[in-house]
């Protein structure tokens, strides 16, 4: 069994003597503090400390994070207090502790709002101290080695959310040890069968192929020594997961992912990388478009190395990386390598960089917290965050900006700043103007057109993909609402109390705090808000307001509906919504319903749900009328029937196009042989456009019936 005087020999090799004492005084206090206390095996609980401790030493991280994960569980599981940890260690240990500790006095309502809020609570130490997710992943690897006497339903439970954060977030700060590591086993704890077939087919088919390495190998160092160039030629091996994947989303069979021969060269300096580069391409053949510089723009997490793919002997794929010493303990140790380094008394710029990138990358999440409305809702978007390809494009100035594959220049906007996406408009790629949803590609230089005033469309949260930008939009859309729910508000009460022959601004003083005071409400604009959500009724409010303060008595039914119709202009915002199942168009007779937390929803006055709608709530009924100046396109929907023949489609497409509308959606039913019946919802200004549409789809050949369609 692995001691504490193993790990103190261990620590011998890079701690001083007075700091290995502390870390086995941070030991015997946790022993006696789990004292009694035994883990799910029956081994005593404080091999579980010390075996994090060990994975610690492993990376050479400090003393006081090896104390901290002697000392991890101590606040969770036993009476201790964060205040004497304090006292007996000093507070960075006890904060490091208290950091990875979950939140035990609180009881949530599922395992998800728990999981939630303890992430969340833990990002918040991270922002103060990088090292608190180190020693909570180094906390998750031994948890995870030691899954075998769990249930399998609590196994599974405990590996997908490994895999689906921890893992995720070891491959960010490029600790790709402990990644590779966590994947794994993850895997073989979800689907045990799947990586127990894959782990043996691996190891027949090393056997099998061991010669043919040996060759490639041999050849590739040759080719090195002949040229006079030092470096090491090693294989890689690939893991359980990353095969299962490949064999999963690539529909390949395994003997084809196997057939990938992987290779890694390790040199001493950058310009022999490239030298060694250089050789390997005149031993054999480059695949085009394989080759990844991932040195001169190193991946988000601070990866780098030379990626190229080869035509070895009988066309066999081989995969090599080629990369320095130092670049490669980054890429096994990532941002541990900070410490790593510091151990050795050298201070090397790459491992600062990743430290730096890492604490910039915290700050991403804080900020993401502060957007986010719930914890679940932020962990959701940290999930998001977490997927490790990226890409990399250009501002106008020739700064690298990186982002997730898949990002669209509403992502790149909000990279850049939050205010910059907030009022982005439109966008330059590469010198030619393109639609903000474009996926971006690496290479490319992207401009933000701006503009005063703009502000976030709710139809970007379809196609973003980057965390920041979901969150920044979902926060300035709640904004926006409160605020058009507020103008609305004011508009409707005012509006009410004209029947009164007053305004808002024209009451008497101390009446709407008397009301405010009433309706348990602290400022005005919520009340507002209210009326424009459909929360309270206007008229209501405003016969209150107008009441004289002897009169105690508030009631909803009190009136009647305002006098005279809204004026709408369709430019309102999120607070006037139009009707899907009847979709009114300006110059249709119209009427509004007041619906709770949607606002005014704009009905056509035949429409049918009017009817269940004057049953149930007739008081959140009441006259609207278009304004003159309304602009927009509104939805509508036409059913035609016309003869089947080829080019149906683009004939009414260009013809739709040619009056200056658009095509939100068509499809199209075969009544028979010789019939189909065409259904078409269309984008346009008004009644009169589309009369205008209608006339031209009638001058179609083989045109029958055309009809609005109205629920």
């Amino acid at each position: 069994m692995f001691t504490i005087d193993d790990l103190a020999d261990r620590l011998a090799g890079y701690l001083p003597q007075d700091e290995i004492q502390q870390v086995k005084r941070a030991f015997y206090y946790a022993e006696q503090a789990h004292d009694g206390q035994r883990r799910r095996s029956g081994e005593p609980y404080v091999t579980h400390p010390l075996a994090v401790s060990n994975i610690l030493a492993n990376m050479h991280m400090d003393h006081q994070s090896l104390m901290a994960a002697m000392l991890h569980d101590v606040i969770e599981d036993t009476g201790v207090s964060k205040a004497a940890l304090a006292k007996q260690f000093g507070e960075p240990v006890a904060e490091l502790v208290d950091g990875v500790s979950k939140l035990t006095q609180i009881t949530f309502e599922d395992k998800a709002v728990a999981q939630a809020e303890n992430f969340q609570k833990m990002v918040m130490a991270m922002s103060q101290d990088i090292r608190v997710i180190i020693v909570k992943l180094a906390d998750r690897l031994h948890n995870m080695r030691t899954l075998g006497a769990l249930r399998p339903d609590k196994k599974r439970r405990i590996a997908r959310e490994t895999l689906e954060i921890y893992a995720r977030i070891a491959g960010r700060l490029g600790i790709n040890t402990i990644r590779v590591e966590l994947e794994d086993l993850s895997f073989q704890a979800i689907h045990p069968m799947r990586a127990e077939r894959i782990k043996r087919a691996v190891s027949k088919a090393r056997g099998n192929r061991r010669t043919m390495i040996r060759q490639v190998q041999t050849s590739l160092q040759n080719c090195l020594d002949d040229d006079g160039l030092p470096g090491t030629v090693i294989g890689r091996q690939k893991h359980l997961l990353s095969i299962y994947r490949k064999m999963r989303d690539q529909r390949k069979p395994f003997a084809e992912i196997m057939d990938v021969f992987g290779f890694r060269i390790i040199t001493d300096d950058v310009d022999t990388c490239y030298r060694i580069l250089g050789a390997v391409h005149n031993l054999y053949k480059p695949v085009p478009g394989r080759f990844k510089d991932y040195i001169a723009i190193p991946k988000a997490n601070g990866y780098q190395s030379l990626h190229t793919t080869l035509f070895g002997a009988n066309g066999m794929p081989i995969e090599v990386q080629i990369r320095t010493r130092e670049m490669e303990a980054m890429a096994n140790n990532g941002i541990a390598a900070h410490w790593l380094y510091k151990a050795g008394q050298t201070e090397r710029p790459i491992a600062a960089g990743s430290h730096a990138r890492a604490r910039e990358w915290v700050r991403g999440l804080l900020e993401m917290q502060r957007h986010a409305g719930n914890p679940l809702e932020f962990i959701e978007h940290v999930k998001n965050d977490l997927f490790p390809d990226d890409i990399y494009v250009f501002t106008p100035k020739g700064d690298i900006m990186e982002l997730p594959q898949g990002a669209t220049a509403v992502d790149f906007a909000y990279t850049v700043h939050t205010d910059i996406g907030n009022g982005c408009i439109a966008c330059r790629i590469d010198r030619h103007l393109a639609p903000l949803s474009t996926r971006l590609e690496s290479g490319q230089t992207l401009e933000i057109i701006t503009a005063p005033g703009a502000r976030p469309n709710l139809a970007w949260l379809s196609f973003v993909v980057t965390a920041k930008a979901r969150s920044a939009i979902r926060h300035a859309l709640k904004n926006q609402q409160r605020t058009e729910s507020i103008q609305l508000g004011r508009r409707l009460l005012n509006k009410a109390l004209a029947d009164y022959e007053t305004s808002l601004e024209e009451l008497p003083d101390g009446r709407l705090p008397r009301v405010l005071e009433e309706f348990e409400l602290k400022h005005a604009d919520d009340l507002l808000e209210s009326i424009g959500l459909g929360t309270r009724m206007a008229y209501a409010v405003a016969r209150r307001l107008t009441e004289s303060p002897a009169d105690d008595t508030l009631s909803s039914d009190i009136g009647g509906p305002m006098e005279g119709p809204v004026v709408i202009s369709g430019t309102e915002g999120m607070v006037i919504s139009f009707a899907r199942c009847c979709h009114p168009l300006p110059g249709d007779p119209v009427i509004g319903h007041l619906s709770v937390g949607k606002g005014i929803v704009v009905h056509r006055l035949d429409c049918r749900n009017l009817d269940e709608l004057k049953r149930d709530d007739p008081d959140k009924l009441f006259s609207l009328e278009w304004s003159s100046e309304i602009s927009g396109d509104f939805p509508v929907g036409l059913r035609i029937e016309m003869e089947t023949r080829r080019g149906l489609v683009a004939e009414l497409a260009s013809l739709v196009t040619d009056a200056d509308a658009n095509i939100e959606r068509i499809g199209i039913e075969e009544r028979d042989a010789r019939l189909s019946i065409v259904n078409l919802t269309l984008a346009v200004r008004d009644r009169v456009h589309l009369a205008r549409i209608i006339k031209r789809i009638r001058n179609l050949p083989h045109v029958g019936k055309i009809h609005r369609v109205r629920n």
